[in-house]
């Protein structure tokens, strides 16, 4: 199973298993999109981390948890 980890690697913001601002490298490493995507943001799209690229992290809703 996918873990979904709590917070942003970077900034340590608050990421719950539902929320829709959470991406994950292919090891999981977790951050939020502010921190992540767009030209100025400090991590550029790439998982500094691993190098990989990142992507939007799946939900878990509520019912699951």
């Amino acid at each position: 199973m996918l873990e979904l980890r709590p917070n942003c690697e970077w900034c340590d913001v608050d990421l719950p298993p539902d929320s829709a601002d959470a991406r994950i490298c292919s090891f999981e490493c977790t951050w939020c999109a502010g921190c992540i995507e767009g030209p100025d943001s400090p991590l550029a799209d790439v998982c500094p981390n691993c190098g990989g690229n990142v992507v939007p992290r799946p939900i878990r809703p509520h019912a699951l948890l």
